[in-house]
């Protein structure tokens, strides 16, 4: 076992929830992972039960068992689990420098736990951690599946959704952050019962209804925040299992639910990262056209492509160049106001030649210039009552955004959440580039959104 310095939660629950030796517990997990057959799926997030092993471990092991394509991916687990022993009125940080189990110590990531700590919702109370298990008995699994990681460890009391999700917004990360969420189903119904109350409360957590309650989930608060960052961020839900205590090891007069969900990021169409043939013509296609239209208007061979008849109806596109990852020129249409083929290449020629922002294009430059195509779904007008509500309402990396007020106007389209992850930094940065101050606010402010199919050329 590898100690670490500085303060160490210890295990409270090991010999009782789960082996404390740690072959036995090793040999454990692995028979659980082994058996599990989840779906092929990159998961941003998770919901797992907390009971002892004998009981939740087989429906947790068919959510951690997605984990182990992601050993050298995952780097940081963002844990939430509800109070069972000391309450706490919102999610309490453990005052911790590591987390112990049998198989090691989990070190805790000190900097990301110090950006939530200013939050009015978040508090550091060892005693919340001390002895609360519905932590605790998820960490020998990700040890298992991931190895080394860093930890946020946060026990949830009664945190309302927004307050929980704004601690995620703000942990979120990349593909290196997962979120993991612990929560049992009903307790202590007779079996029928259970697995009729557990089958609708599994159906609302599919359709992200974030007004969960105790009595059908224990970790209810948790849970609701992750849904309402969920339904923002357009994250698909996933059930893996959905079994209870008679199912696994116990009688069945009074049974304990478990669930095992997973949620994945939207996918993006990229021409690059997918296997799909038709999507990939239809990306190679606007592609090539839209190098063809800038290679013919600077002199070169241009290329004689097909048009299908999708391409003659009316369409919005945008047209991105870089080079070496750097944007080169990025102009496109915001409405469908001539055939998509008209509209991509004079599009791919303003970017080209007419961005105010650079020089034209050279001849020279063309062979180290990476072509991007977008197509732009109709832009729907948003609803809000105020700033807050409109950033609430945000999914980062979905939403393309136009911002209107008087004569100012402004867009960016999705991929810029790549670089502005934070709405609240989308939404300033967005305000600036159509000539508003970044704190501008108005009542009579305009936002509408819109998604995008992206293709872009092999790098």
């Amino acid at each position: 076992m590898v100690s670490m310095p500085g303060t160490i939660r210890p295990p409270a629950v090991a010999g009782t929830f789960y082996p404390a030796s740690a072959p036995a517990l090793a040999q454990e997990l692995e028979v659980y992972l082994a058996t599990a057959k989840p779906p092929p799926l990159r998961p941003k997030a998770l919901i797992a039960p907390h009971a002892g092993y004998m009981y939740s471990g087989p429906v947790a092991a068919t959510a951690y068992a997605l984990l182990r394509p992601l050993k050298d991916s995952v780097r940081r687990v963002v844990l939430l689990g509800p109070a069972h022993r000391v309450w706490v009125p919102g999610l309490a940080l453990p005052g911790a420098d590591a987390f112990r189990t049998p198989l090691g110590d989990i070190p805790l990531d000190q900097d990301a736990m110090a950006e939530i700590a200013p939050l009015p919702q978040v508090e550091v109370n060892p005693a919340a951690h001390a002895m609360e298990h519905s932590l605790e008995v998820h960490l020998p699994f990700l040890q298992a599946v991931l190895g080394t990681f860093s930890l946020v460890p946060l026990v949830v009391g009664g945190a309302t959704p927004r307050q929980v999700e704004e601690v995620l917004d703000r942990l979120w990360g990349g593909p290196e952050t997962l979120i993991v969420i612990s929560s049992d189903l009903s307790h202590y119904l007779p079996y029928a019962e259970a697995r009729a109350r557990d089958a609708d409360t599994v159906a609302a957590m599919m359709r992200l209804d974030t007004s969960l309650v105790g009595d059908q989930a224990c970790g209810a608060h948790p849970v609701n925040g992750l849904l309402s960052l969920a339904r923002r961020r357009g994250l698909e839900p996933h059930l893996l299992d959905l079994r209870n205590s008679g199912d696994t090891a116990g009688d069945r007069a009074r049974v304990v639910g478990y669930a095992a969900l997973a949620f994945t990021e939207p996918v993006r169409q990229d021409i690059e990262a997918t296997s799909d043939t038709a999507t990939r013509d239809k990306g190679a296609l606007l592609t090539r056209l839209a190098r063809a239209a800038i290679a013919t208007r600077l002199g070169g061979a241009g290329a004689t492509l097909p048009c299908p008849d999708w391409m003659r109806k009316p369409g919005a596109t945008f047209v991105t160049l870089t080079q070496k990852g750097q944007l080169r020129g990025c102009i496109g249409s915001l409405e469908a106001h001539r055939p998509l083929s008209d509209d991509l290449l004079e599009n791919a020629r303003a970017a080209a030649f007419r961005d105010p922002r650079f020089p034209p294009l050279e001849a020279d430059e063309l062979p180290h210039t990476r072509v991007e195509v977008s197509i732009l779904s109709p832009a729907e007008p948003m609803t809000f009552t105020d700033q807050a509500d409109l950033l609430r309402q945000l999914r980062p990396g979905v939403d393309g955004l136009i911002l209107e007020h008087g004569h100012h106007r402004g867009t960016f389209l999705p991929q810029v959440w790549e670089q502005l992850p934070r709405p609240a930094d989308f939404l300033a940065h967005l305000k600036r580039k159509a000539g508003l101050a970044a704190d501008f606010w108005a009542p009579d402010l305009k936002v509408s959104r819109y998604t995008v199919e992206k293709y872009k050329e092999p790098a």
